[in-house]
């Protein structure tokens, strides 16, 4: 089974995918290493130098690889995946989606704190980043809304997050 983990970049995908895969024997996949690998460019660089169109084209080409693959693995994607190119609807008929809900004061804190380099928050003032926060996640949370999960306030504790997920095992 995909067990696809959704939400607005800082809102815990990787954190809690690495320990929620390792916990159901799984195999763990971030959507973005696994575009960086293959293309031999980081995300920054084929924003820069490819724009964000090209990006959100080969993000469908890899997600689409991964669903091909039918393995049981847990996927950290990208913040913008499940809003473009049909890749909400693609994810929920080829395995279980997980919202991981935060307000975007609190995305906006980890953000900012955060020592990985995001090429669309780049140069942003704390007032700014969270005005960015606020406006994207209103565009993005009618995609977001439509996962098979919604985790709100998700915390570290990946026991919680696999219970919240049980009735998704059993059935697949």
């Amino acid at each position: 089974m995909l067990i696809f983990l959704i939400g607005f970049m800082g809102s815990g995908k990787t954190t809690l995918g690495r320990p929620l895969a390792s916990r159901l024997g799984y195999d763990f996949v971030d959507l973005d290493k696994a575009i960086e690998a293959g293309e031999g460019l980081t995300i920054g660089e084929i924003f820069a130098t490819r724009g964000e169109e090209r990006f959100r084209e080969l993000e469908r080409v890899y997600l689409q690889e991964i669903l091909s693959n039918k393995r049981d693995a847990v996927i950290s994607t990208g913040g913008g995946t499940p809003c473009f190119n049909g890749n909400m609807e693609a994810m929920n008929a080829g395995g279980v989606t997980v919202y991981l809900k935060l307000a975007p004061a609190m995305l906006a804190d980890r953000l900012a704190s955060a020592k990985v380099c995001r090429p669309l928050l780049a140069g942003k003032s704390p007032e700014e980043l969270l005005q960015y926060v606020s406006d994207t996640l209103a565009v993005r949370e009618a995609y977001y809304e439509q996962a098979n999960v919604v985790v709100a306030n998700p915390s570290r504790d990946v026991g919680r997050l696999a219970e919240v997920l049980k009735p998704y095992l059993i059935h697949f």
